[in-house]
This record gives structure tokens, C-alpha cells and sequence, in this order.
């Protein structure tokens, strides 16, 4: 059975107890989190953040670059004014380089020059060091003239195999 139909029986039971309706909408602690779409990654129980207090954006690897549009949108209209990037230990993005990728998906259509044209014009923003992939990613974010002045950045690197995090920035 496809996940997409279990949707409407687990909405329903969550439906039950909400309460949160009323929530308003720019976040009460005016804070980001930005993060990896792993699947193993869950900020809002690993950080204590409850519903409404914070944005969570999420990508692959939880790259700053590709979250710009999201953080811009958050502090400008929203009012956000503290951002916490999360990397995290045994992270995907740590075992390709773009052009490997970009092989697969072309090989995976040998003969579709617009799938070719498409997946070379991404950049996949893989790194090679999670430490340093934070730093880097906090820098950008710190140094970029559309995050506004005065934006705490804290960058961090949560353990997938303990639960644990650790502030690297």
C-alpha cells in the first residue's frame, strides 16, 4: 500500500487533539532552523521547539545557499532574528561529488539531452567536511548582505548515532 493513503486515517487522529489553530503567524521565538531533510534528523524534538516557535528549513545537508530564499522571506516579513544551522554526522551529502550525480541521472536517460542540459546546470552543494561545511555555511550566512545586520548565527553538528549535538559555531 502506497504511504500516501495511510494520510487521511493518521490526519484524522491528529485532528482529535489539535488545538493549535490559534497559533500566530510569525514564529514566538523568532528563530530559524536550518537543516537536512534526513530523515533522521527531527529539530523540533531534538531542540525542545514547540508549534509556532520557530521556522525549520530543511534541504539536503541543510545548506545555507539553498535556504537563503526561506531565511530572507522569514526575517524580512516574519520578523526572525536568530539562526541556527544543524549538520549532521553520517549525512549523504559527504559520499558524492556533483559530477557523480549528475552521471547517474544522465545514464539513467543516455539519450535525453534535456535531462542532460537540466542536471548539469546543478550545482549539488555536496561537501566533504562536516566541520568545516558548518563553519563555511555560518560564514554565508554572517557575511550575506540580504541577512539582516545584527543576525545571531550559531552553526552546529548533531549526532545521528547519539542523539547528541555540538556547537561548532
Amino acid at each position: 500500500m502506497p504511504n500516501y493513503e495511510n494520510f487521511p486515517a493518521a490526519n484524522a487522529k491528529y485532528v482529535e487533539t489539535f488545538d493549535k489553530g490559534s497559533l500566530p503567524l510569525p514564529p514566538s521565538k523568532k528563530l530559524i532552523v536550518v537543516t537536512c531533510m534526513d530523515a533522521r534528523v527531527e529539530p523540533a524534538g531534538q531542540l525542545g521547539i514547540n508549534l509556532g516557535e520557530a521556522h525549520v528549513i530543511r534541504n539536503a545537508g541543510g545548506v545555507a545557499k539553498e535556504a537563503l530564499r526561506s531565511i530572507v522571506i522569514s526575517q524580512r516579513l516574519l520578523g526572525t532574528r536568530e539562526i541556527a544551522l544543524f549538520h549532521h554526522t553520517g549525512c549523504g551529502m559527504l559520499t558524492f561529488a556533483t559530477p557523480d550525480l549528475q552521471g547517474i541521472v544522465k545514464g539513467a536517460a543516455p539519450d535525453n539531452a534535456e535531462v542532460a542540459k537540466h542536471v548539469d546546470a546543478i550545482d549539488f552543494l555536496e561537501f566533504s567536511n562536516l566541520e568545516e561545511s558548518v563553519k563555511s555555511d555560518v560564514k554565508f550566512i554572517q557575511e550575506h548582505p540580504l541577512v539582516l545586520e545584527n543576525t545571531k548565527v550559531t552553526g552546529w553538528i548533531y549526532e545521528v548515532e547519539t542523539g547528541k549535538i555540538k556547537q561548532v559555531v
